[in-house]
């Protein structure tokens, strides 16, 4: 988990939350910070060692925690945070030691964890969209009843 860590400490990477935290401070809905990021990926690799395992922890954390990196600049110009959130984890996954070949894997899924496309899916872009939709606690939310997201969780499932 070395090169996850090099993106806990990258200097987008940190720089990029604070500006979100900041954006969310007064947010009643669910929140991007790390809580939701680190619950995406420890769900994704729960997802992956049920079905067998068969994606690296590594690439599934790197994932997750760059899923929602470009959330701050949709809040700003309404940039949809799946393309910005691709833009940045291309800067910052080659700076921590991951090759293209991750790089382009990682990309794909943030660039579908919000479409139809991951939905059902059993590959990694299907694992990443799974994880972010099951991280969502709707069930002891306060203003679950005000939300318009229409995949609400009413239930732990984990």
């Amino acid at each position: 988990m070395d090169r996850v860590n090099r993106i806990l400490r990258h200097p987008r990477f940190t720089g990029e939350l604070e500006r979100l935290a900041g954006i969310e401070r007064d947010r009643v809905y669910c929140g991007h910070g790390m809580d939701h990021l680190v619950d995406v990926a420890r769900i994704a690799y729960i997802l992956s060692l049920e079905s067998e395992g068969k994606h690296e922890k590594e690439l599934i954390y790197a994932a997750a925690l760059l899923h929602d990196i470009g959330r701050a600049r949709q809040y700003e110009d309404e940039t949809p945070h799946e393309k910005e959130s691709a833009r940045l984890a291309a800067v910052i996954l080659p700076e921590c030691g991951f090759n293209g070949a991750e790089e382009a894997l990682i990309v794909e899924a943030i660039l579908a964890h919000r479409t139809r496309k991951g939905s059902g899916r059993r590959d990694f872009n299907g694992l990443l969209y799974s994880a972010d939709k099951l991280s969502r606690r709707c069930f002891e939310c306060g203003a679950a009843d005000d939300c318009d997201w229409e995949m609400k969780n009413t239930a732990l499932v984990y």
